[in-house]
């Protein structure tokens, strides 16, 4: 919505504001006021009216049932109430039918059906889930010319809008205006959907002031708007400032919640700070807060992300012991925890419990499990997962036919993974930019340069726009296959469409240079690259040694594993093995400087493989 459309129904409130005060409101009439009154006569006679119809709201299981339903609603004699027509529409929103909720609000109010402030309120929000805010203000209005006072949802309703249309300024605006023009007194929960939105737009800061100006005034904060700026601060990563506001509400008498800690320890989990994560687990035992199934799956999740499975299986089966028994995400984490760790068989062990729990497995606990088995290149048993997928009463989503796809491309079935592509657009699952990348790289693995780059062009056909990433795959598909010129001609138009290249652009080109002997370019190519602001990196450093070892270029292989360890980059295994094949007498020099920035199982992979 325009800033002009926002500050015009800001605006209108401020007219309605005047109107109240000067006794103007509830002078307007219901357009369909007239057609009401008849319609609310019929079926009386001699006086008497007829017994009210009897609705049954819980035979509603689709939306042709409530379609169904209102189509006898509006026949009925008397008609039904106003309740009765909210109750349907409150119904068709549960189900997340929008736009049907708009068209039967909208031939309610033609064929003149009782509506009150909650019908409307039902309408705002209809109007702000589609994106469609402005139409939002236009049913305020109509909520005037009904004599009709809008509240406090309506107007959180409207603001919780502007904020999922990205109208910020919008928002806060009319929130102080309706501050200032005293309307419309806000409630808890309309400016928890100021504080909310503000932090979910990035605002954080914003939201925590206008905490404490509000604090200022008669209202008191609620844990539900702590909670709010809490999770805002843990979500960008701003932990410390969590620390001081949860102590803050703390000395404010407002008593931290399940939710309160969950966020901290999301967050604390997040940036690996354990210590911590122990100290709030504490904190909520002295305070008899009892760990829910939310916190367990952030406790279980972030051990399995850190490699510690077997601990976040141990927790679960403490938790159980607990009370807290493990749901569907729970056994996802734990799959994704060993399949990380390519243990594949306990894996499947997890995904075939949920069944014997009584629990339905989730698509990503098929998506994991199934990247889980391609990974090992058990292709076939994840062929077979992946089938039975809809006779669980799953849909298959984008992630688990890239997941499907890249396994059989794994293991050159590329035939059968550009069908499963068809098979994925034949069923509208949206492709995303993973989907594409795997297709290209399957392309230039084959060599298939030519219709690789016609794939590019059929996708931006499709209004696709090409990320770097799929560049950067043509173009090691070009080096690879030897065409050094064409790669280096399409590095030099990525400016022209909007892009810059970044380390692992120029270091594929700059690894095919040396490999080719090419040094002289290389190193123009090493300068080009630093000059755009993007310096070699470890990958880099560990790629130009390697090539150039491949030649028996050891003293400038050498030169370069130099300013490597200068600038604090480990080689990897394969480079210092490298290395002290050839450095027949500088062993120690070279273990020596290696040392300082190589970790253990590096030095074990090369003492291994030196023996």
């Amino acid at each position: 919505m325009s800033r002009k459309a926002a500050v015009s129904s800001i605006e209108l409130i401020q007219i309605v504001s005047a109107a109240k005060s000067s006794h103007e409101f509830g002078t307007f009439t219901h357009p369909f006021s007239f057609f009401c009154s008849n319609l609310h006569n019929v079926g009386h006679k001699d006086g008497r009216r007829l017994p009210k119809p009897r609705l049954d709201f819980t035979s509603i299981h689709g939306i042709n049932d409530a379609t169904s339903l209102f189509r006898e609603m509006i026949t009925m004699q008397p008609q039904p109430s106003v309740v009765d027509f909210t109750k349907l529409l409150s119904a068709i929103v549960k189900m997340k039918h929008y736009s049907v909720a708009l068209k039967v609000f909208d031939e309610m109010r033609q064929m003149g059906a009782p509506v009150n402030e909650y019908t409307f309120n039902i309408a705002i929000n209809c109007y702000c889930l589609l994106n469609r805010v402005g139409f939002g203000f236009s049913i305020l209005g109509s909520f005037f010319k009904s004599g009709l006072e809008p509240d406090p949802t309506t107007f959180g309703t409207l603001i919780r809008g502007l904020f999922l249309t990205h109208n910020v300024a919008e928002a806060v605006e009319l929130f102080h205006k309706l501050l200032v023009s005293q309307c419309c007194k806000p409630n808890d929960a309309l400016i928890l959907s100021v504080i909310n939105g503000l932090c979910k737009a990035g605002q954080t800061t914003n939201a925590r002031r206008l905490l404490h100006k509000l604090r200022r005034t008669s209202w008191k904060p609620t844990v539900n708007a702590y909670n709010a700026i809490i999770d805002g601060l843990c979500k960008g990563g701003r932990m410390d400032e969590a620390l001081q506001l949860l102590s803050e509400m703390i000395l404010k008498g407002v008593s931290p919640t399940v939710v309160t800690y969950s966020s901290m320890i999301q967050g604390f989990c997040h940036v690996r700070r354990w210590k911590d994560v122990q100290d709030l687990l504490n904190c909520m035992v002295n305070r008899k807060i009892s760990l829910d199934v939310v916190t367990l799956n952030i406790l279980v999740d972030a051990l399995c992300k850190d490699g510690k499975v077997k601990e976040a299986e141990d927790l679960v089966k403490y938790m159980a012991q607990k009370n807290i028994s493990p749901d569907t995400v729970t056994h996802a984490a734990l799959i994704c925890g060993y399949c990380s760790q390519e243990d594949v068989d306990k894996a499947r062990e997890i995904f075939d419990s949920i069944l014997d729990m009584g629990l339905k497995p989730s698509i990503f606990c098929y998506s994991s499990l199934i990247n889980g088995y391609c990974k090992k290149g058990q292709v076939d048993e994840a062929w077979n997962l992946f089938l039975d997928v809809p006779s669980k009463g799953l849909e298959y989503d984008t992630c688990t036919y890239n997941n499907m796809i890249h396994g059989l491309f794994s293991v050159d079935r590329f035939g059968d993974g550009w069908l499963l592509f068809n098979d994925m657009e034949t069923r509208k699952v949206r492709p995303d930019l993973r989907t594409y990348s795997i297709l290209l790289e399957s392309l230039c693995r084959r060599q298939q340069i030519d219709e690789a780059f016609s794939f590019l062009h059929m996708i931006e056909k499709r209004g696709v726009v090409p990320h770097l990433i799929m560049y950067n795959i043509l173009i090691d598909g070009l080096c690879r296959s030897g065409k050094l010129d064409a790669a280096r001609g399409l590095l030099s138009q990525l400016p022209s469409k909007g892009l810059e290249p970044n380390i692992r652009t120029y270091t594929m080109i700059i690894g095919s240079l040396y490999r080719e002997g090419l040094a002289e370019e290389a190193k123009c190519l090493l300068i080009e690259m630093e000059k755009r602001g993007c310096a070699p990196d470890s990958v880099t450093y560990n790629v130009i040694i390697q090539n150039l070892l491949k030649k028996n270029e050891f003293d400038k292989a050498m030169a370069f594993f130099e300013e490597m360890c200068r600038h604090g980059f480990a080689a990897d295994s394969i480079t210092l093995s490298m290395l002290l094949d050839q450095g027949q007498g500088e062993e120690d020099v070279i273990l020596e400087m290696a040392m300082k920035l190589l970790s253990k199982k590096d030095i074990k992979f090369i003492f291994r493989n030196s023996i």
